[in-house]
């Protein structure tokens, strides 16, 4: 293990002690926020401690049988048994140091969250169309996959089936977490339905994905800068949903952010969950121009966070997937679009935080 991770880990269990004492106290047990504030942190400064003393007794058991097995060169089943033991420290080490470096990767307290899923026909005209209905079965596919739930929030479809533009809200453990790399543009490559001659268009999306706000912390919204538009629903759900006013349009004047709602039957109902997608499109919007400010500190994953930028091409005559910020290419395309993204997601994830780890090196000054 490289030393700086040691050092951090030596800090953690430094940390682990100060908060066992400082629960102790009776003035923090009398403050039940600060107590909360201080259980929850020694919760997780308990769970690497508690994995670095067995990274260490594991260390300890490893030289042991190192200096067992060279002491007993005459011993053939003194020699095997330290040979095994060698074998099984060395496995958990390497799994234990995994799991350490994991855990003290700096955390995004969104990842936990629920996500807004947007996806917005580009270039191509119908064919784009199509197109981002093929990514709305795809993500839903994989929501299923996941166990979480989902909720068409806002659609406008196209002549042909696609959708010009969809939101799509996500519930589900670690929904933005999971998904939040797939904020980009999506290209894709292949013979339209409509094309008689067999030529291979290509056509792109935009998709954004976005955490939904936490109501308690939510940026507040001055509701004289809003504009509340409503208008009479369209598509699936029957008379009722074609008679009524009930669709919502919310307007955030100073920045010209719009979201809308016709999923649901009542207008207060589509009302509220209109406004908690403007909330979180402005939020996005305030994080969006950050990272551009850290940009040249730090490189994100996801670049400028400029929903134009290409991040992946979905060649259908060659059956590829290339996400072109990690050079990932996989062959397995239509199993892709039927909802399995393990392996993308995954392998992004795992850039990620190779990233983060480089940094912590940096910061650490080795």
């Amino acid at each position: 293990m490289k030393p700086f991770l040691r050092q951090q880990l030596a800090r953690y269990a430094d940390r682990l002690g100060e908060l066992e004492f400082l629960l102790s106290r009776e003035d923090i047990m009398k403050d039940m926020a600060q107590f909360l504030v201080l259980s929850r942190e020694h919760t997780e400064v308990a769970s690497v401690a508690g994995r670095w003393v067995r990274f260490q007794q594991r260390e300890a058991d490893l030289a042991e049988a190192q200096a067992m097995l060279s002491a007993s060169a005459s011993d053939a089943d003194m020699a095997e048994m330290a040979q095994e033991e060698i074998d099984s420290a060395s496995a958990e080490l390497q799994q234990l140091e995994g799991e350490l470096q994991r855990m003290l990767l700096p955390k995004d307290p969104d990842d936990a969250r629920n996500a807004f899923l947007e996806i917005r026909a580009g270039t191509g005209g119908d064919e784009s169309a199509l197109f981002a209905g093929d990514l709305l079965r795809m993500y839903s596919r994989f929501c299923e996959r996941q166990g979480w739930k989902t909720e068409i929030m806002s659609e406008s479809s196209s002549e042909l089936g696609g959708y010009k533009e969809v939101v799509l809200r996500i519930e589900g453990d670690n929904a933005y977490g999971t998904l939040k790399f797939e904020s980009g543009g999506h290209r894709v490559q292949r013979v339209p339905a409509t094309e008689t001659q067999g030529r291979i268009h290509t056509s792109a999306c935009t998709v954004a994905v976005l955490p939904e706000p936490d109501e308690a912390v939510a940026i507040q919204i001055n509701p004289a800068d809003l504009r509340i538009d409503t208008y009479r629903a369209s598509g699936a759900g029957g008379q009722h949903i074609n008679k009524t006013d009930s669709a919502v349009r919310i307007t955030h004047l100073p920045t010209g952010i719009v979201a809308e709602c016709q999923d649901g039957r009542s207008q207060h109902g589509n009302k509220a969950q209109a406004l908690k997608v403007l909330t979180a499109r402005i939020q996005e919007k305030d994080r969006s121009e950050r990272a551009a400010k850290d940009a040249a500190e730090r490189k994100s994953l996801i670049g400028s966070g400029d929903r134009s930028d290409r991040i992946r091409t979905y060649n259908f005559p060659q059956g590829r997937l290339t996400d072109h910020r990690i050079n990932l290419t996989l062959y397995k395309l239509l199993y892709i679009m039927e909802g399995d993204l393990t392996d993308v997601i995954q392998a992004l994830q795992a850039y990620e935080a190779a990233q983060q780890l480089a940094a912590l090196e940096v910061g650490a000054g080795t």
